[in-house]
Order: structure tokens, then C-alpha cells, then sequence
């Protein structure tokens, strides 16, 4: 996520355990043996090192023989919600906003199926956001991405219906329902009144969601697979187009086969058993979830406008905004737990003697030793005069505002590792 690759120092300790390990096209090769990617779609929760990561796909895809125009998946490629919740950003705003625009453009051309971004409130969620707050920074952060694009010179109704987006399904069910409601509710007007796209596609704002990963808890984990059923009915109630659980050893570890499999029957069960996807919007036109609909509009309208009187979620950032109003939400639902006042089972109410936890995942020292003599096994095994060339030509094309994507795609062909690809923008952008 960094741009680091698994033999750099800042990556010690860290390799398997935040995430596949891929460091040059080799990696990536592995990844999909077997996989025919014309046939499959893909979501890669990959935002810094987005652009370096989807050449990497479509090379694979061509080695496969899949012709790019049949390729369909995601980037989630939403820097402005590093800078806002998460912290995994490489370079300044600017730059990261150039570099968006750059694969909105090449996709539209090389890969039109693709979405391009997944626009995400998720992770401000999980940073300790309220529901309202939720959905305003992330529509804020739509409407950056959007003008962004118009001003590239992008029209509106090619790329807006590609846009996707990434909510969190936390615990309060109606809440929840409603606030996929209102979001859905004000980005269809956003895109036809704010932004004039004629295209009813261009209105539609899909969204994958995934529920509260900070929900979950170390105490009775157990405990953690009715809290995710009940997101996930949330998610589906409130009309999701795409969804994942999580696994209830979360808060202990990276998940077992056993708790991932458990996860997944959790969909299958509310998928093919509960009846819940029988019609669109089941619980429109309840009083209750009409009503906290159009609350949860209103409030985020209210902050919506106030971001949009500092200049947009650019200017916002850097003047603190977002984080300093998470913060203050996070901290004040933390008073709230901490006096009894919201009740967590297991953790201040309803408590257990202390049990054994389950068994956990151990990611070894060996597997992180084996892929860095990997990683350097492939380099020493490369052209490097070749390697060099392309890193220098992605370089240049940063330097002359180029759109860098080409560039990328073909300094991944020669196996230039993820890690040199970041550095050689580096040097351009500087880091944040």
C-alpha cells in the first residue's frame, strides 16, 4: 500500500500479514495461475499503488491471451480517504489527484469495463465516524473525483458509470438501512443537478459494502458472527449490490479457513434462505426508516455544504476537517461505551470469565524470508538495463504531465517491482 517492496526495511514484519505480498509481475502471475481473467471480475483494495497494481492485471491478462476490453473488476483507488481516515498515501493530494484522473482516462480508452474507483466511506467509518458523517465525507470526496475528471476534459457520461462506491454496515440495523438510503438519494441528485449527466447509469450509485471490522470484538469472538449477520442484513435491507463479512476472529488475527468459510455461509444463508432479496427496498415506506432517511439527508446536506464552503474536500483536508471531526465522534462514542451508556456485549455488559480464544492464523518469519529471496531472485534474473529505461520514462512522463499509465504498463512487462515504479514518482511528487 506504501510502495515499499517486501525486501525493504519498512516492510519488515509487515510481509503476508497486511495483504498478499506482490512485488513485481512474477508475484502477480502466481497470484492468478489458472484464474482466466476474461472470465472472472476483480476487487483490489489497492489505492496508492493502484495504478502500479492494475498494469500488473492487465499484463497478466494479456500474457493469459484475454483481450482487455472483456476485463471487468475494481480499483478502490480513493486517495482523498487516506489523507481523511487511513493514512496509507504516498504522495500530496495533488499529485494523488492526477494520478486518479490518469487511470479514469486509460481505462475509459484500454479497459471500459473497469471500475475505476471505489469511493469509500468505509474506512472513515471504521476511523470512528458517525453514519451521517459517513455518507457526507464520502459523497464530498465524489464530488472532488468528479470535477477532477471534468476538469481533465473527461465527459461526464463516460466515466461517472464506472464510479463505485464502499460503505461500511455497522451495528444499529434501521440506521444503517436508511443511511444506504439517503446516500443513494443524494448522489442521484448531485449527478443530475449539480453535475448535468444525462445518463441514468451516471445517477446509480452502486455500492460494495463490508461490515464493521471495528465492531468487532476480542472478548466472547463468538459473539462476532451474530454482530456481522445483523450488518449484513443491514447491507442487503438497504440495497447493496456487493457485500463481504468479515470473519469474527478479526479482532484476534487474519482470518482461518474456518471462520472465512463461516463468513461466507452467513451470505449464502441471507442470500438463498432468509427471503430478504425477494424484492428492491423492503422496508420502504416504514414510517421509521422513511423518517430516519430523510434525518440522515438532511445532516449530511448540512455538512456537505459546509465542505463545499471551504473549497471541497481538497482544501478540507488540509485544513484537518475531516479528522478533526471523526475524532471528536470517534471520542465521544468511546465516552459512551466507557459509561455504560452504549452497550457492548462481552466487553462492558454481559461478560464471561475469561475464555481460551480461538485458534488464530500465524503468518511464519519463514514465508516472509521466502518472499523477499523471491523478490530477489527476480531482479537479479531480469534485463535491468531494461528495467532501468521504463523507470526513467515513467519518470520523464511525470515530469511533462503525461498521463503515466502507459509508461507504468510497460515498465511492469520488464518486471520493475512496485516499490521502484512508487520511487520513481516519488521523485517527481515528493511524499506526503
Amino acid at each position: 500500500r506504501m510502495g515499499y517492496d517486501s525486501d525493504h526495511p519498512m516492510a519488515r514484519g509487515e510481509v503476508g500479514k497486511v495483504g498478499v505480498a506482490i512485488d513485481t509481475l512474477a508475484d502477480m502471475e502466481t497470484l492468478f495461475d489458472s484464474i482466466p481473467l476474461d472470465k472472472v471480475s476483480t476487487s483490489m483494495t489497492i489505492n496508492s499503488t493502484a495504478a502500479v497494481l492494475l498494469a500488473m492485471y492487465c499484463t497478466v491478462a494479456k500474457k493469459q491471451g484475454a483481450e482487455w476490453s472483456k476485463l471487468s473488476g475494481t480499483i478502490q483507488n480513493d486517495l482523498l480517504k487516506e489523507y481523511i481516515a487511513r493514512g496509507t498515501y504516498i504522495y500530496p493530494p495533488a499529485a494523488s489527484m492526477k494520478i486518479i484522473t490518469d487511470i479514469f482516462a486509460w481505462c475509459a480508452k484500454e479497459i471500459p469495463s473497469w471500475n475505476t474507483i471505489s469511493i469509500s466511506g468505509y474506512h472513515i467509518r471504521e476511523a470512528g465516524s458517525t453514519a451521517v458523517q459517513e455518507v457526507a465525507f464520502t459523497l464530498s470526496n465524489a464530488i472532488a473525483y468528479v470535477q477532477a475528471a471534468l476538469d481533465a476534459g473527461l465527459d461526464i457520461d463516460e466515466f461517472a458509470p464506472r464510479l463505485a462506491f464502499f460503505f461500511n454496515a455497522h451495528n444499529n440495523l434501521f440506521e444503517e438501512v436508511a443511511k444506504f438510503r439517503a446516500a443513494r438519494r443524494i448522489y442521484a441528485k448531485l449527478m443530475r443537478e449539480r453535475f448535468g449527466a444525462k445518463s441514468d447509469k451516471s445517477w446509480t450509485l452502486r455500492f460494495h459494502t463490508q461490515t464493521a471490522g471495528s465492531s468487532l470484538q476480542a472478548q466472547q469472538p463468538y459473539v462476532n458472527v451474530i454482530r456481522t449477520t445483523v450488518q449484513a442484513m443491514a447491507a442487503v435491507l438497504g440495497g447493496t449490490q456487493s457485500l463481504h463479512t468479515n470473519s469474527f476472529d478479526e479482532a484476534l488475527a487474519l482470518p482461518t479457513d474456518e471462520s472465512a468459510t463461516l463468513a461466507l455461509r452467513t451470505q449464502q444463508v441471507i442470500g438463498y434462505e432468509s427471503g430478504v432479496t425477494e424484492t428492491i427496498d423492503p422496508l420502504g415506506g416504514s414510517y421509521y426508516v422513511e423518517s430516519l432517511t430523510d434525518q440522515i439527508e438532511t445532516a449530511a446536506m448540512e455538512y456537505i455544504k459546509k465542505i463545499d464552503a471551504m473549497g471541497g474536500s481538497v482544501p478540507a483536508i488540509e485544513k484537518n476537517f475531516f479528522q478533526t471531526e471523526i475524532a471528536a465522534a470517534s471520542y465521544a462514542y468511546q465516552q459512551a461505551i466507557e459509561r455504560g451508556d452504549k452497550k457492548i456485549v462481552g466487553v462492558n455488559s454481559f461478560r464471561d470469565k475469561e475464555t481460551p480464544p480461538p485458534p488464530v492464523l500465524k503468518v511464519t518469519e519463514e514465508q516472509e524470508r521466502s518472499q523477499v529471496e523471491h523478490h530477489k531472485q527476480i531482479k537479479a534474473n531480469r534485463d535491468n538495463a531494461a528495467v532501468n529505461q521504463r523507470l526513467e520514462a515513467v519518470e520523464q512522463a511525470a515530469r511533462n504531465n503525461e498521463n503515466i499509465m502507459p509508461y507504468i504498463v510497460a515498465a511492469v512487462e520488464v518486471y520493475a517491482s512496485v516499490g521502484e515504479i512508487s520511487d520513481a514518482l516519488r521523485r517527481v511528487y515528493g511524499e506526503y
